[in-house]
């Protein structure tokens, strides 16, 4: 069996979790999120816990005994204490500012790049060289993130562009006479 399926998931108190035959659906304080079951794991809830069991011992079972652990693991974190994801802006004349649902890039085009935010995810900019993007959901979180990074990914050269806070970026030497 996955060693990561085998780990329970502890459900922390404020969150609720409902399992029924299709789906499983978890409730908190920032929100309400629910995913899909596959058909080869089943879950028990005990006391506060948990657990996946695969229905067979085939290697399909296996895996998405374990990766259904762990979305759903994902989902109790995200409605208790969410997700977050912080980019920063390199360049001369580089700034975001949020206004709402909207955020409003400004990365060297001859336009500003207005990017819509979906239902359940904030943006802030604390300051205007910074994005914070916030949500209860790990994978929307993330997709957003990519995005707005997709708008000036840094270059190689000077390294100019939108990278995560984190994010390395391996300068290159230029051309040499």
């Amino acid at each position: 069996m996955s060693r990561i399926g085998k780990l329970p998931v502890a459900v922390p108190a404020g969150v609720d979790v409902a399992v029924n035959d299709t789906q499983v659906n978890v409730k908190g304080a920032l929100g309400a999120l629910s995913l899909n079951l596959n058909p080869l794991v089943k879950i028990e809830n005990k006391a506060g816990s948990l657990t996946f069991v695969p229905v067979d011992e085939s290697r399909e079972a296996n895996a998405m005994s374990g990766t259904l652990r762990q979305l759903v693991n994902n989902m109790v974190n995200g409605v208790s204490k969410g997700f977050e994801k912080k980019l920063s802006l390199i360049g001369v004349g580089y700034k975001a500012q949020a206004q709402g649902a909207k955020l409003n890039l400004n990365v060297g085009f001859s336009h500003p790049v207005v990017i819509d935010m979906p239902a359940g995810i904030k943006v802030e900019t604390p300051t205007p060289t910074e994005i914070v993007i916030k949500g209860a959901d790990r994978q929307t979180v993330g997709q957003i993130a990519a995005e707005v990074r997709a708008v000036r990914p840094p270059e190689p050269y000077k390294g100019k562009g939108i990278r995560y806070a984190d994010e390395k970026v391996v300068i290159k030497e230029t051309k040499k006479k």
